[in-house]
């Protein structure tokens, strides 16, 4: 590994990796919640699941 140039230290932003994880992270749960809420809305509806596991209602 070799070491950053001051003109490399002087670009770099401290912020980046944490706040891309942080949407990311909020994106993901959203995306989930809608899913879910979509899923358990619907009059017909069932899911399977790895395991074994079914759920179904009507």
């Amino acid at each position: 590994m070799k070491k950053l140039t001051d003109q490399e230290l002087a670009t770099t932003k401290v912020g980046e990796a944490i706040t891309l994880t942080s949407v990311m992270a909020v994106l993901s749960i959203a995306i989930t919640a809608i899913v879910v809420y979509r899923l358990f809305k619907s009059k017909n509806g069932g899911v399977s699941l790895p395991g074994g596991y079914k759920f179904e209602w009507k």
